[in-house]
């Protein structure tokens, strides 16, 4: 039986138009520009960082995202940047005693953001506060660390197969595969993730029927 679900973030919980459109606005290039970059970047293997990269070569990504933050225009995340079944799905899910759990390849910054939210979360916490980020097996460890639950009772939710589904999986995770977002819509109709997901879902309200059955 499940006892603790713990959520990506990224086009899991958020949307990351702000996100990558902010790094448009900041490299000035057209905002289509950025997002076609990621996504076939990505969806060849690669990361939102190689994607900049290739606007601006020599471009060190940490020190330009501190440049942004010193300039006032850093990171933010905001109500709106919610999908809308966020709040309904985790607070539905403590009140069936749950313990939900926030954990995403974020910075410590957007860890800050996210908790000024006030979700409902038993815990909130990225890869920038421990300092591994997934896909590593040890991100998956910190996962079990702070579920407070076995593998086998512990589901993780996430878009990304690569980053998300599969390493839960071979961590010994219960995992869900969310169709959301250019990820989670690229890979939803391949056998390996169907394969890897124990569940497919298209909303986070229907986890708690899912889970209870």
């Amino acid at each position: 039986m499940i006892e603790t679900i713990v959520f990506d973030v990224g086009e899991t919980l958020t949307k990351d138009d702000r996100h990558w459109a902010s790094w448009a606005d900041w490299l000035q290039v057209p905002r289509h520009t950025v997002s076609a970059l990621v996504g076939a970047v990505v969806a060849r293997g690669g990361n939102g960082a190689d994607a900049l990269r290739l606007i601006s070569p020599d471009m060190d990504i940490a020190s330009a995202y501190h440049a942004r933050e010193a300039a006032g225009r850093g990171e933010h995340l905001d109500e709106t940047d919610l999908y809308p079944d966020v709040r309904p799905a985790l607070g539905g899910l403590q009140k069936l005693g749950l313990r939900v759990i926030v954990a995403g390849n974020q910075t410590s910054r957007a860890a800050e953001l996210l908790r000024d939210l006030d979700l409902p979360a038993d815990l909130v916490v990225t890869s920038g506060d421990w300092g591994v980020a997934k896909p590593d097996p040890a991100f998956f460890t910190r996962v079990l660390e702070v579920s407070q639950a076995g593998p086998r009772e512990t589901l993780y939710v996430g878009d990304h197969p690569a980053d998300d589904i599969f390493p839960a999986r071979q961590a010994g995770l219960r995992t869900a595969h969310i169709r959301r977002g250019p990820w989670g819509h690229l890979w939803a109709q391949d056998e390996a993730v169907a394969e890897a997901a124990d569940w497919q879902i298209d909303s986070l309200t229907t986890l708690a029927s899912l889970i209870s059955r």
